[in-house]
This record gives structure tokens, sequence and C-alpha cells, in this order.
């Protein structure tokens, strides 16, 4: 019996990437969505005839709005999945103290229910809200996370505008080859093949950014 309580709790001590939480889920997003973002962007434009200076304007602008509104957006979300699950804390205190007991004893009793991965309310929060309540990431690690690797990723794109070279495929190449190698190692942090993880962000960057691209041409045509 207790070789396979201990086997249980083996299998489900064992630490798992932060996929879901933290920092690692928003940099993955925020370098992506920077890179596909400012691309698509920076095509358009370059597709609708726009000058070196309005690219790079353009781009820096992209950048820097994008990265402040994937950081306030990830700060938001993060707040509120942690009130939620401390709202689930209180409830169940309250549950109790409903129920005659102690208030003080009431709130310790759901903290050490919280705590215990094998209670009530610790499966209930993983089940509705997919986290930990005992591990809830930080809404400024996740904002910070974001809004640094949106800038990083949105900034790819701009660098050859940025050294002076007036040079969209030179650019969208770069860009090509950033979202092929990133979305190969997300591919990898989530155990799946390297190469289908970048074909399909390659593919996906691909289609943003010609879809963008010939509507930028079909503007700069009609103005």
């Amino acid at each position: 019996m207790s070789t396979a309580s201990g086997t249980q709790s083996e299998a489900h001590g064992h630490t798992h990437r932060d996929v879901s939480g933290g920092w690692l889920r928003p940099a993955v997003f925020g370098a992506m969505d920077g890179l596909v973002t400012n691309v698509s962007l920076i095509a358009g434009v370059g597709g609708g005839g726009g000058s070196h200076q309005f690219i790079v304007l353009t781009g820096l602008a992209g950048l820097a709005a994008g990265a402040f509104s994937m950081a306030t957006g990830e700060f938001v979300s993060v707040s509120s999945q942690n009130e939620l699950v401390e709202s689930e804390r209180r409830e169940l205190a309250e549950t109790f103290r409903m129920r005659g007991v102690d208030p003080e004893l009431a709130d310790e009793v759901a903290r050490q229910l919280s705590a215990q991965p094998d209670r009530a309310l610790s499966v209930h929060v993983r089940e509705e809200l997919g986290v930990d309540p005992e591990e809830l990431p930080s809404p400024y690690t996740a904002a910070g996370a974001s809004l640094v690797t949106f800038a990083i990723g949105a900034l790819i794109p701009l660098i050859p505008y940025l050294a002076g070279l007036n040079s969209l495929p030179l650019a969208l190449g770069l860009a090509a080859l950033a979202a092929f190698f990133g979305g190969g190692l997300v591919a990898r942090l989530t155990d799946r093949p390297f190469f289908r993880g970048a074909l399909r962000q390659l593919l996906l960057g691909a289609l943003a950014a010609g879809v963008t691209y010939l509507v930028g041409m079909a503007v700069g045509a009609t103005i």
C-alpha cells in the first residue's frame, strides 16, 4: 500500500515546464505575437509604398503600443485569475463558518485544504482554472516577460531599416528565420517535434504578412 502511495506521490510530484503561468507562457506568446504583428505591419506599409522613415516610425510605434498592450493584458489576466482563486478560498472558509466553525479555524481549514493537492479546492481550481492554487503566477512577472519579449520579437523585422537598409525582402527574411526557429523552440518546450512547430509558425507568420502586404498594395494603389 505504501509503495502504491509513494508511486502515486511521485507521479503527482514531478515538475512541469512553466507553460501555463509564471513567465514562460507570456514570454513565448509575447515574442511570437511581437514578431508576427510587426512583420505584418511593416509588410503592409512596405507594400503600400511607404518610405524608409515611415516604415521605421510605424514599426517603432507598433513595437511600443503592442508591448504595453500585451503587458497590460497579461497583468489584468493573471491578476484576475489569482483573485478568482482567492475568492474560491474565501468561499470555502465562509461555508465552514456558516456551519458553526470558528472564523479563524475556518480560514485555517480552508488554507490547509487548498494546500493539499488531493483536496477539494485544489481539484476544483485545477479543473476550472487550470492553475495550482499554491503556485500562482505573479502578474508583475507575466507583464514584464510579455512586454520585453514582445519588444524583442517586434524589433527583429525592423533591424534592416534601423541599420539604414531600405529592404523589405531582408526584413521578411529575418522574420521568417525568427518565426521558424522560435516556433521550433516552442514545440520542443511542449515536447512536440521541432520541425512541426517551426513550419506551423512560419506558415502562419507568412500568411499574416502576405495578407497585410496585399492590403497595403491595394490601399497604396488607390491613394
